[in-house]
């Protein structure tokens, strides 16, 4: 929740950035993320950076129980070297991959559908007589459902499900391995103290949106519109892409880049570092059935 609010505006200008089509015009430079957060709030006042938070808000909960709820269990399907206690990297990877979908589909698609398009009115919140389509996150799901049918707030779930995807297997793979390197290497400690699971944390929540950023932005495109009749999601996900090479370059598929990995990676380090507080006091607090001295992941 604090990582919500803390990291929302970040989140703001990242959708503005994606959805930004200025570079179509003949010599018009880009603007980085410093000067188009500087336009919201000239224009919308700070308030403006926090637009769709209740969306955010409502749905971040449940998007981290999913997850790591859903990676534990998937984890716990794969098979474990008798050994070592461990399980395949390749398991490591895969229960991350399923965990991702899972919260794609569970919560993250109609949440992300809702916040995309309270995110991309560029209406003053000063101005009580500036009335803008969407008022809040209620009236935006009751706009959409009966504007668009219940059908829109899944608008993208393929393209969200891939992007959680390969966000959460990279993400969990890669914590999983830099936090065995550092127990491996600092042998005298038998859990790593906070600070060191929020840098893992950290580095390993920047991994995901460097691998994947095209994805999410021509998700952002893609949610933001309404449907056309006639029109399936491949063929208008195949007219986004080739419509945005075509007069974008391929720059326009890293737009919002810089602000997401600010956003992601600090909101990671901190996720990963409650966690595994939490998850300590859970283990403490559990009554062992014997002494049990295998690996844990």
């Amino acid at each position: 929740m604090c990582e919500a609010l803390a990291c929302h505006p970040l989140d703001t200008i990242k959708v503005r950035m994606q959805l930004s089509r200025r570079q179509r015009a003949p010599g018009a430079t880009r603007k980085g993320f410093f000067t188009v957060g500087k336009e919201i709030v000239k224009k919308e006042t700070p308030l403006g950076l926090y637009k769709g938070l209740g969306a955010v808000v409502t749905g971040i909960v449940p998007k981290m129980a999913i997850r790591f709820s859903s990676f534990e269990f998937y984890k716990s399907l794969a098979k474990k070297d008798p050994e070592t206690g461990r399980i395949a990297p390749t398991a490591v990877f895969l229960s991350g991959l399923a965990a991702g979908a899972t919260e794609a589909v569970a919560v993250v698609t109609p949440m992300e559908v809702i916040k995309i398009r309270l995110q991309a009115q560029h209406h003053s919140m000063a101005d009580p007589l500036d009335i803008p389509r969407y008022r809040n996150a209620a009236h935006a799901v009751y706009t959409v459902v009966r504007e668009e049918g219940f059908g829109t707030l899944y608008r993208g779930v393929t393209l969200t499900a891939l992007r959680q995807s390969t966000n959460q297997a990279i993400n969990f793979t890669a914590y999983t391995y830099f936090k065995q390197w550092a127990l491996k290497y600092q042998s005298h400690l038998e859990v790593l103290p906070s600070y060191q699971h929020m840098l893992l944390g950290l580095v390993s929540g920047a991994m995901g949106p460097l691998s994947n950023a095209p994805i999410d932005t021509i998700k952002t495109r893609l949610q933001r519109s309404s449907a056309k009749p006639g029109e399936s999601a491949l063929t208008r996900i195949v007219y986004i892409a080739r419509d945005m090479f075509k007069h974008e370059g391929f720059r326009a598929f890293y737009q919002g880049i810089t602000p997401r990995i600010m956003r992601v990676a600090p909101g990671q380090a901190v996720t990963f570092m409650v966690y595994e507080y939490i998850r300590g006091l859970m283990e403490k607090l559990a009554v062992p059935e014997k002494e049990d001295a295998t690996y844990r992941e």
